[in-house]
């Protein structure tokens, strides 16, 4: 059996491939401050990139796909980033997953991107992001698979529960009317990323939403559907033109089951039975 390790998997999105791929394949993971509730096929190691050595945990696991959903500080995040080039170059049946993200085009605003078109990041966070897309492009493309990755949402995404608390607490929630952005769902991303491994897909995947939506319609949509009435919206002009900030799947599109769409994407965030509302 095939052995995974899931960077960063007690987060959000890390949480949710886990799930999908443990009946499949030997997986393990890591995690800093929080852990999932263990089961009797589970693996997790604890680990702090600032301070522990990755290799420990890499020659324990042997992993043949590494999947790198980590969060945290930028120079740790490289460092370990540089390790993992290095053991999947060492190591003949070892494949690495980078789960990257649309901010690599966010100094782009006129169209959205697509998978061959040439990074340009204003941002800090876009900039470290293409930093480690081309750290890893160094290796074979055999050998490696970057994900890039839009607005990600889901029932229990940071993003809703923000939204309902701002509805609990009558607070303020930002919405940026101009900007047009791509959408997906945690659960989604599981699901094509189990493709890409069983069918053993390389190079770069846009891993959005087949369509777009303006920020700010897509949560006073989510906030009418889910009668979160108290929502303040403050809304965030940044320029006075339209702008992207969505990556869309043209040249690498996966089979048609394994694609969504932005409803699809509400209604995945709205209508599942285990919905937890915030509001009592």
């Amino acid at each position: 059996m095939n052995r995974v390790l899931i960077l960063g998997a007690s987060g959000f999105i890390g949480n949710a491939i886990y799930k999908e791929l443990l009946p499949y394949f030997n997986v393990s993971g890591t995690y800093f401050s929080s852990k999932p509730e263990f089961d009797d096929n589970k693996v997790l190691y604890k680990f702090d990139m600032e301070k522990d050595n990755i290799n420990t945990i890499l020659e324990k696991v042997q992993p043949n796909y590494i999947i790198s959903s980590l969060r945290g500080d930028f120079e740790s995040q490289y460092n370990i980033h540089q390790q993992l080039v290095e053991y999947t170059l060492e190591q003949e049946k070892c494949r690495l997953l980078y789960l990257s993200t649309v901010n690599v085009f966010d100094a782009k605003h006129e169209f959205p991107s697509y998978e061959s078109d040439s990074v340009l990041a204003e941002s800090e966070y876009g900039r470290f992001k293409v930093s480690v897309e081309k750290l890893i492009a160094t290796l074979p493309q055999s050998k490696y698979t970057i994900l890039r990755l839009p607005l990600v949402l889901g029932v229990n995404s940071p993003r809703l529960i923000q939204l309902k608390k701002a509805s609990q607490h009558q607070a303020d929630f930002e919405v940026y009317p101009n900007l047009i952005v791509s959408i997906t769902t945690a659960d989604k991303i599981a699901q094509q990323i189990h493709y890409i491994i069983n069918k053993n897909k390389v190079g770069i995947f846009h891993l959005a939403s087949n369509d777009v939506i303006h920020h700010s319609d897509l949560f006073k949509e989510l906030s009418e559907i889910l009668s979160l009435n108290k929502v303040i919206f403050r809304q965030i002009f940044t320029s006075n033109e339209e702008a992207y900030l969505a990556i869309l799947p043209k040249e690498n599109k996966l089979p048609r089951n394994y694609r969504i769409t932005v409803s699809q994407v509400i209604n995945d965030c709205t209508l599942k039975e285990e919905i937890t509302t915030l509001i009592k």
